[in-house]
C-alpha cells in the first residue's frame, strides 16, 4: 500500500504502486521485454518530494518464459543385407529393441536385431565356422532355442536350433542363415530409429543402405537466446520444462556457448544432480527433430517476505542499507531478494510507512 506524504510547503501526492512478480515473457519469435518497476531516483532522506510505501507481506521474483528445444543425438548402428521389397516395418522411431526382435520384413522374411561386432556378410549353414556363428550361437541360448557351447561352427545342433528358430518366425526351416536375415548392432536392449526413407513399406532395398542408428540414453535439451537475454539469466538459473505429456521436468543452465555471429547464444541445460532432464518420461520426446517446449528459467526464485519498493533503499556510508520512514527516523534492513523494482527485507515490521522518492523540486 502507498500513501501520499509530501515534505512540508509541499502538496504533490504521488502515487506508487506496490507489485509482486512481473512474469516477463518471451514467445518463439516475440521479443525479450524487461522492465523496471522503480528506479531510485534519489536518496529518500534528502529527497524533495516522496511517497510512503507501506511496508507489507508480499513476494518478489522474475522469470521469463521461452521455448526449450529437445533433440535426441543418433549415431549409425546397422547396414541392411536384405534384397528385395519391404512389406512391413516392425518398430516405431525411438522404439527400444532386444536381441531377436523383428525390425522389418523383406518379401515377408523377418530382418532380426541381435548384439554382435561382425555384421552379417554371409550365409550360415552346417559346417560355417567363425566369429559370426559364435555371435549366432549366443543369439540362439538368449532365445531358448540352443544350449550347447559357443563353438563358432555349426553342428547338428546347432542347426536344430536355427530349424526351431525359423519355423518360430514363419519361415521355411532349412537351416540356413541368410546374411540378410540378421542385423547386428553392439550392444542391446537399445533405443533405435529406422532411416524413414529407406525402410517404408513397399520401398526397394538392395542390400548395403545404412538404415538403423541407435539413440542416446536421453536427448539433449537447450534454448537460444540472444547476448541480451543472456546476459539476464546466470549459470545456474533453474529451468522448468513442459515435457509433451503435461508433466514439468526441472533443471538448470550448466553452460553457453556464443554462436559465431556473436548474436546469439546456446544456454545447455542439465538436472541438477546429472541425471537425465526428463527423468523417466524420455520416451514422451520424439526421436527425430528438435521437439520445442515450454519452459520458464528462473532469474530470481520467488521469495515471500516483507516487501518495500527497491527506490526505499538507502545505502549507508559503512555499507549497510537502510529505509527512512515517513517521520525521517532510518531503520537498518537486510534485503532477501529483488526483482522488477520490489526487495524482500528483514529488520523492520510490517505496516511501517517508508519513503520513496518521487522526483525533486528546486
Amino acid at each position: 500500500m502507498v500513501d501520499s506524504e509530501p515534505r512540508e510547503g509541499t502538496r504533490r501526492p504521488a502515487t506508487l504502486a506496490l507489485v509482486g512478480v512481473l512474469i516477463l515473457a518471451v514467445g518463439v519469435a516475440g521479443g525479450w521485454a524487461l522492465s523496471i518497476v522503480l528506479h531510485p531516483a534519489e536518496d529518500p532522506v534528502s529527497a524533495v518530494d516522496y511517497a510512503t510505501a507501506t511496508v507489507v507481506q508480499g513476494s518478489v521474483g522474475s522469470s521469463f518464459e521461452l521455448s526449450a528445444a529437445a533433440l535426441w543425438s543418433t549415431a549409425a548402428a546397422g547396414t541392411n543385407r536384405a534384397d528385395g521389397i519391404v512389406t512391413s516395418v516392425d518398430v516405431a522411431a525411438g522404439d527400444s529393441v532386444r536381441p531377436g526382435d523383428v525390425l522389418y520384413t523383406v518379401g515377408l522374411r523377418p530382418v532380426i536385431v541381435a548384439v554382435g561386432a561382425v555384421p552379417s556378410f554371409r550365409s550360415i549353414a552346417r559346417g560355417t565356422a567363425g566369429a559370426d556363428v559364435r555371435q549366432l550361437q549366443r543369439l540362439l541360448i538368449s532365445l531358448g532355442f540352443y544350449r550347447g557351447s559357443i563353438s563358432g561352427t555349426v553342428d547338428a545342433a546347432t542347426e536344430i536350433a536355427v530349424k526351431a528358430w525359423q519355423r518360430s518366425l514363419g519361415v521355411v526351416p532349412d537351416g540356413v542363415v541368410r546374411p540378410g536375415d540378421l542385423l547386428y548392432v553392439a550392444e542391446l536392449p537399445t533405443r533405435v530409429a529406422l532411416d524413414p526413407q529407406a525402410v517404408a513399406i513397399g520401398a526397394t532395398l538392395s542390400g548395403g543402405e545404412p538404415v538403423l542408428s541407435v539413440l542416446a540414453d536421453a536427448p539433449s535439451f537447450s534454448i537460444d537466446v540472444t547476448t541480451a537475454q543472456a546476459n539476464q539469466v546466470p549459470d545456474g538459473a533453474g529451468v522448468d520444462i513442459t515435457g509433451p505429456d503435461g508433466a514439468v521436468w526441472t533443471s538448470t543452465v550448466a553452460s553457453r556457448r556464443t554462436a559465431d555471429d556473436g548474436q546469439t547464444v546456446t544456454l545447455a541445460l542439465q538436472a541438477a544432480d546429472g541425471s537425465a532432464v526428463c527423468g523417466e518420461d524420455c520416451a514422451a520426446v520424439p526421436p527425430q527433430g528438435r521437439t520445442l517446449l515450454d519452459a520458464t528459467i528462473v532469474v530470481v526464485p520467488d521469495t515471500t517476505g516483507l516487501v518495500v519498493p527497491t527506490a526505499a533503499l538507502v545505502t549507508a556510508a559503512d555499507g549497510s542499507t537502510r529505509v527512512v520512514d515517513a517521520r525521517g527516523a532510518t531503520h537498518a534492513v537486510s534485503v532477501g531478494a529483488t526483482a522488477n523494482g520490489m526487495a524482500v527485507v528483514t529488520g523492520v515490521d510490517a505496516g511501517l510507512h517508508v519513503r520513496v522518492p518521487t522526483g525533486s523540486s528546486g
